[in-house]
């Protein structure tokens, strides 16, 4: 069984059609790149997926579970227990310390871990941030601070909305191979919208969602 398993999802703004018919099967352990061009609708099938969108037609499973068939507080539950989020706009809480917002999924869960969120705020780079309120920090810092929050809970989905986009090439890579640890040793997998086919190169699957919707799968970016 598939860890992620979405089957026919189609989603529609009024009568416009944003994709439809939408299949990707994506595996324990296995790191996903979607490409597409911009407003093909690759944030908004990562929303749908985390049942942050509703949809107008098909399932999302994932580990075993029917998320599009659940109602709002069981998919708030869901989400916050087994999936990682990583927006574009960070969402950080402004009245939070970098160490606080990053450990909120922990305390959320009633499971707080200091040194779980040191450990992950080292492994982007922030350990000494820890104490600052997101205002003082770039946009490139505060991204880190994201992808340190979504990863913290080890979940078993990780959904990346351009994680790599306010970042330079050095920091990117440290956040890929993050990300690429996460899916290895923990078992979770990835699925990660770009328009980066750097950072596309680095998961085991490419995928191009297209303007009439559908994902298909060209050879990842330098392997052939």
């Amino acid at each position: 069984m598939p860890l992620l398993d979405v089957r026919s999802l189609s989603k529609r703004y009024g009568t416009a059609p944003v994709f439809s018919n939408v299949d990707l099967q994506v595996a324990r352990g296995e790191f996903v790149a979607i490409l597409g061009e911009s407003g093909v609708g690759k944030s908004t099938l990562l929303n749908c997926i985390a049942g942050l969108d509703t949809v107008q037609a098909g399932s999302v499973r994932i580990a075993g579970t029917d998320i599009t068939a659940l109602a709002e507080p069981a998919q708030a539950l869901f989400r916050r227990q087994h999936l990682g989020f990583v927006f574009q706009a960070f969402h950080v809480l402004p009245h939070l310390s970098v160490a606080h917002n990053v450990g909120l999924p922990l305390l959320l869960q009633h499971q707080p871990d200091a040194a779980r969120v040191h450990e992950v705020l080292r492994a982007v780079g922030l350990d000494a941030l820890a104490d600052r309120l997101p205002q003082t920090l770039s946009g490139g810092q505060l991204q880190r601070v994201a992808i340190a929050r979504a990863l913290v809970h080890r979940p078993r989905l990780i959904l990346a909305d351009e994680p790599t986009g306010n970042l330079d090439p050095a920091t990117a890579d440290k956040v890929l191979d993050l990300l690429s640890t996460q899916v290895r040793q923990h078992g979770a997998a990835c699925v990660l919208v770009t328009h980066s086919r750097a950072a596309a190169a680095r998961a085991d699957r490419v995928l191009t969602l297209t303007s009439d919707g559908m994902v298909n799968c060209p050879s990842p970016p330098g392997r052939g």
